[in-house]
């Protein structure tokens, strides 16, 4: 790498990607939060839509850039500087050996299909761009995850606008809607983009959103997936934690500090339900009612039996309706909704864990961590300071 341009102890780092979404001022947020505590650090941020060029003028000077590398030419462009580089995209490129720091796409679909299947749904299909490596990767674990419940799901590719990240505008949503009224229903799908689209083709083929086909975006955002008859599901990237990794990562480059790690998956956050998805695909009143008992009363003690008696059946019955329908025992599902809870309260406010394990049920912090640990792989503690929302407090 060239040696720094600067003639100062300030760094010069410039900041490609896109202002007009959630994602990427989150992806800011996080690099400009880093920045400052740093202190020596100058960022070179502009108003960039996603279709902008990441190309750097030939003429500006400085020692880092953070980027949304998606296509070969800005590729070219990064590798010309002569500087460190770190890419913030989920697109692989042939040749382009860029640090990187991306969202963990494998884990989304895994949290899509968990998200669906404990709303009771047998049924799925996915929305997915033509030709793009990193929307296939993602369809592809989404059916995996499915295939080990049991499930199958269809899939509909459709052409991608030049942006990368979403259907074509000229995307025929007559076709769009005769395949999604010749599935199965209740239906859930899972969309890399276009969950606006699909909304506007299931309504205009006469099919209920969500109560016939419920639409979860692989993306969320807040201004755009409310815009519409129907509002958007979508899963939550951990953004700021992406520009901090990122962020992270080019300080020790500018430094000459050896990577410990060239690539870091950040799984996303969850997922904000809004009126795309809420509902439950469930025929069976008396086990409506016992879902909606857990999720009501998630911050108490509950034993089983309770569950029972407040869905009016024993509860040996009410176990065998888990068992046939959701696949899961009822207290394997009071455990898997009360642990969603765990990671939206650790990453959305400042409670110490013991707070955060009294209000999700747990009998005692040390209980919830076993079980935290055994689904995710990670203790509370360490998903808080890898998520990077609020501070590490115990």
């Amino acid at each position: 790498m060239a040696k720094s341009t600067s003639k100062s102890s300030v760094r010069r780092v410039a900041v490609l990607v896109d202002t007009s979404t959630t994602w990427g001022r989150g992806i800011i947020a996080g690099i400009h939060r880093f920045a400052s505590e740093r202190g020596d650090w100058h960022l070179f941020v502009e108003a960039r839509g996603i279709h902008d060029s990441t190309v750097m003028p030939a003429d500006w000077r400085g020692d880092g850039i953070i980027a949304r590398i998606a296509t070969p030419e800005a590729a070219r462009s990064m590798r010309r500087r002569g500087i460190p580089v770190v890419n913030v995209s989920g697109v692989l490129l042939p040749g382009a050996q860029f640090p990187r720091v991306c969202n963990d796409g494998r884990e989304a679909a895994r949290l899509a299909a968990d998200y669906f299947l404990a709303r009771g749904f047998r049924h799925f299909a996915y929305l997915s761009l033509r030709g793009l490596e990193y929307v296939s990767r993602q369809r592809d674990a989404f059916r995996g995850f499915l295939s080990e419940a049991g499930c199958d799901c269809s899939v509909k590719e459709v052409p991608v606008n030049s942006g990368f990240i979403s259907p074509d505008w000229n995307l025929r949503l007559g076709q769009l809607g005769k395949w999604l009224a010749g599935l199965p229903k209740p239906l859930a799908v899972l969309s890399w983009g276009g969950g606006r689209e699909l909304i506007l083709a299931a309504l205009g083929a006469g099919l209920r959103v969500p109560q016939e086909v419920a639409v979860l975006s692989s993306s969320d955002d807040e201004l755009l997936d409310r815009i519409g008859p129907v509002p958007v599901s979508g899963i939550r990237a951990a953004c700021e934690t992406i520009g901090r990794e990122a962020a992270e990562m080019l300080d020790r480059s500018m430094r000459g500090v050896p990577l410990e790690k060239r690539e870091i998956v950040v799984p996303p956050l969850g997922v904000t339900t809004r009126q795309s998805t809420d509902t439950l695909a469930i025929g069976d009143p008396q086990l409506v009612a016992a879902l909606r008992f857990m999720n009501e009363n998630l911050g108490q003690p509950l034993m089983i039996s309770q569950v029972a008696r407040a869905a009016g059946i024993s509860r040996r019955a009410l176990e065998r309706r888990f068992s046939e329908v959701l696949r899961i025992s009822p207290g394997g599902y009071l455990n898997r909704v009360r642990l969603d809870r765990v990671k939206t309260l650790l990453t959305e406010t400042m409670l110490p864990v013991s707070d955060v394990a009294e209000r999700c049920g747990f009998s005692t912090p040390e209980y919830m961590t076993a079980l935290f640990r055994r689904q995710f792989g990670s203790t509370p503690l360490r998903h808080r300071k890898e998520t990077g929302i609020a501070p590490d407090l115990r």
